[in-house]
């Protein structure tokens, strides 16, 4: 039987990793998935197909414009996180 090392904390570790104790989310983190949320309700990057009363723009566009889109639409999404109340 194959022998074990030391036990690790993956708890500890996974906080450590998210940038503070207890696991808790970065903001950039929750700036992620308010992106993430915009995009998938708004149909973002499908083509021909409208919903929740956005429309498609005729043409195509390359991977590099919807890329291009998505790191505008983050780096909006983490200035309305990281603004002050």
């Amino acid at each position: 039987m194959a022998e074990l090392g030391p036990t690790t904390n993956n708890a500890a570790d996974a906080a450590d990793a998210k940038g503070g104790p207890g696991g808790g989310r970065t903001k950039d983190d929750v700036a992620l998935d308010l992106m993430k949320f915009i995009a998938v309700n708004a149909g973002y990057g499908k083509s021909g197909q409208a919903s929740a009363g956005f429309s498609a723009k005729a043409g195509t566009r390359s991977p590099e414009e919807l890329a291009e889109d998505l790191l505008s639409l983050f780096d909006r999404c983490r200035k309305v996180v990281n603004k002050e109340v």
